[in-house]
C-alpha cells in the first residue's frame, strides 16, 4: 500500500532537504516499509524552493514536485496534491520542520484502528503568542459549532485514507476544515497528539489578517455541512421568523391604532409617527428576500449538475439485492461525480512534467 507524503510550500528552501531526507529514513526504518512518494508542490516562492525541489527531485526517485505560477493559497496546494498523489494512504504536513516525521507511523497507526482522518494535535506548540491566543479561541469556537471534538483544527500533520481526499472539495482556505467536512461526509476522524518543533528556517507566512478570514470561513463551513442541499431550511428559517414578527408588530401597532379612536384619546397613535411601524415593515421585507433567495437556492441546488451526491458509501455486499440499495450502480454513479469534479478542475502538469 502506497503513501503519498503531500507538502505545500512558500519559500521554505533551507529546510527541504533535511525535511525529505527525514521523511525517507523514517520511511525506511518501518519493518514493513510500503512505497513511498512525496510530493512537494510550491505555492509560488521567490526564494529558489523550485531549484531545491528539482534537485531532490533529480537526487531521490520518490520525490516529485508541482509549481504553481503565483501563490494560490495553502488549500490549492493541497488539492494539487491530493489530485497528482498515488498512494492509498496520504499523509500531509508543512515544510518549515516543525511538523515532525517520525509521527507519521503514529498517525498511519490510528488510521489502522478504522479510522479514515487522524489530525495531529500539538499540545505543546514552539510558536509566538499572537498565533497560540487565537488558535485556541478558534478551535474551541469550532468544536462548539461543528460538535467535533478536536483541539487543534488547523494542524497541518494529518492522514488520511484516499477516499476522504476524492469526495472533499478544497477551495478559498477551507483546508483548515478538512477534518469537519470528512466528518460531515460520514468519515470517521480521530485526533493524535503530536510532537511540535519551533522554528528554525525562514518566517510564518501567517499574520493577524487570517483571524477575520477564518471566522468567515468557519461560518461557510457550518453552512455547507448543514444546509448545503437544504439552503431553504436556513434562509427560510430566518425570513419565516423576520416575516412573523413583522407581521405580529404590525397588528398589534394597528390593534392600538383602532384602540386610541374607538375611545377617542386625546393623542390618538399615527402609525406614520412610530419608528416600530417602519421597523415591521423592514422585517416583512426582508423575510420575504430571504424566502426568495432560498428558493433561489434550492433552484441551484436541484438543476446543478456538478454537485456531489448528498451520501457516502463505504461498501456493499456481493449480493445487490432487488432494492439496489447500496449497488454497484450507486458506487459508480458516485465515482462518477468525482470525475466530472476532476475534469472540470484539472491540475495543470503532473508531478513528473513539473519536476523536468
Amino acid at each position: 500500500m502506497m503513501l503519498s507524503v503531500v507538502i505545500p510550500l512558500l519559500n521554505e528552501r533551507e529546510s527541504l532537504e533535511e525535511l525529505v531526507s527525514k521523511i525517507l529514513e523514517v520511511n525506511r526504518l518501518q519493518r514493513n516499509h510500503a512505497p513511498v512518494e512525496i510530493l512537494l508542490i510550491d505555492d509560488g516562492s521567490r526564494d529558489g524552493s523550485w531549484d531545491v525541489i528539482e534537485s531532490l527531485a533529480g537526487k531521490y526517485p520518490e520525490v516529485m514536485g508541482l509549481r504553481f505560477r503565483r501563490n494560490f493559497g495553502k488549500a490549492a496546494a493541497l488539492s494539487a496534491g491530493f489530485g497528482n498523489a498515488r498512494g492509498e494512504l496520504l499523509v500531509t504536513m508543512d515544510a518549515d520542520l516543525q511538523d515532525d516525521p517520525n509521527e507519521i507511523p503514529r498517525l498511519l497507526g490510528k488510521l489502522d484502528e478504522g479510522f479514515d482522518v487522524v489530525s495531529g494535535w500539538k499540545q505543546t506548540r514552539y510558536d509566538p503568542w499572537h498565533k497560540r491566543w487565537p488558535s485556541l479561541v478558534f478551535n474551541a469556537i469550532l468544536r462548539s459549532f461543528t460538535k467535533l471534538e478536536l483541539h487543534d483544527f488547523n494542524c497541518g500533520l494529518k492522514a488520511y485514507r484516499r477516499e476522504v481526499v476524492e469526495e472533499i472539495d478544497l477551495f478559498g482556505e477551507m483546508h483548515r476544515f478538512i477534518p469537519v467536512l470528512a466528518a460531515a461526509r460520514g468519515f470517521r476522524v480521530a485526533e493524535l497528539p503530536v510532537q511540535h518543533h519551533a522554528r528554525v528556517h525562514g518566517s510564518s507566512k501567517y499574520g493577524w489578517s487570517r483571524i477575520p478570514k477564518g471566522f468567515m470561513d468557519l461560518l461557510t463551513v457550518v453552512f455547507l455541512t448543514r444546509f448545503r442541499y437544504r439552503p431553504q431550511h436556513l434562509l427560510g428559517g430566518l425570513g419565516g421568523a423576520a416575516c412573523a414578527i413583522g407581521a405580529v408588530l404590525l397588528v398589534l401597532l394597528s390593534a392600538a391604532w383602532v384602540w386610541t379612536r374607538l375611545l377617542e384619546y386625546e393623542q390618538p397613535i399615527h402609525l406614520h409617527e412610530r419608528a416600530l411601524f417602519y421597523f415591521s415593515i423592514l422585517l416583512l421585507l426582508v423575510g420575504l428576500q430571504l424566502m426568495g433567495v432560498g428558493l433561489l437556492a434550492e433552484l441551484v441546488v436541484a438543476n446543478s449538475t456538478m454537485r456531489r451526491p448528498p451520501y457516502s458509501i463505504s461498501g456493499t455486499t456481493s449480493r445487490l439485492g432487488e432494492s439496489r440499495i447500496g449497488s454497484e450502480a450507486s458506487i459508480a454513479e458516485q465515482h462518477l461525480h468525482t470525475a466530472k469534479y476532476r475534469n472540470h478542475h484539472p491540475t495543470r502538469g503532473t508531478a513528473d512534467e513539473t519536476s523536468n
